[in-house]
């Protein structure tokens, strides 16, 4: 069965966005972050995004495809995006653009999803998603980047988890940049 790996980057103090959204602290460009990433992706097939976030997602990615004017590391993870197919999870999302995305409106059809041959599978986020796929059992495997900043308050990353999961470290890798890179599974 593929695996269902959350992946986001956090600060600190547990929060994916900062009080107003912010996002400029976990974009910084290097090298050691996104190795990370790069490594992960080549174990995945296809990505899961929430309808929060997916609608910016797909503005900013689809316009470096169409002017590649991000650094090196985001155009190319742009071309390699639009490879891959984009799952987004919305009861109420109508439409997208990219031609590699369609909408599924429940987690059962998640579920299913698991069950198919393939590769792993990413969920990228946002938070209500995360969530949502944990309260169902559905995540088999966290990794987060830590970066080294406390924001004071924002949006928790996992705000909406209803009960208790206990985790298994697989990996702690400490990043020059003094990020810090972990995994854990779910499963015990």
């Amino acid at each position: 069965m593929r695996k269902i790996i959350a992946s986001l980057q956090v600060s600190v103090d547990g929060f994916i966005e900062g009080p107003d959204g912010e996002l400029d602290w976990a974009m910084a460009e290097d090298a050691e972050t996104w190795a990370e990433i790069n490594e992960m992706l080549d174990s995945v097939d296809t990505f899961i995004l929430g309808r929060v976030m997916y609608p910016d997602y797909e503005r900013y990615w689809m316009a470096l495809l169409a002017n590649p004017t991000g650094s090196n590391n985001e155009n190319a993870y742009a071309r390699r995006a639009d490879k891959i197919p984009h799952v987004v999870l919305s009861k109420t999302l109508e439409k997208v653009a990219w031609k590699t995305t369609r909408i599924i409106r429940d987690m059962e059809e998640i579920r299913k999803m698991k069950k198919q041959r393939g590769k792993n599978i990413v969920a990228w986020g946002g938070a209500t998603l995360v969530s949502g796929l944990m309260n169902n059992g559905l995540v088999d495997e966290v990794r987060l980047i830590v970066n080294p900043i406390i924001l004071g308050g924002g949006k928790a990353l996992f705000k909406g988890v209803k009960e208790r999961h206990p985790l298994k470290i697989i990996q702690a890798k400490p990043l020059k940049s003094g990020k810090v890179s972990l995994t854990y599974s779910t499963r015990l």
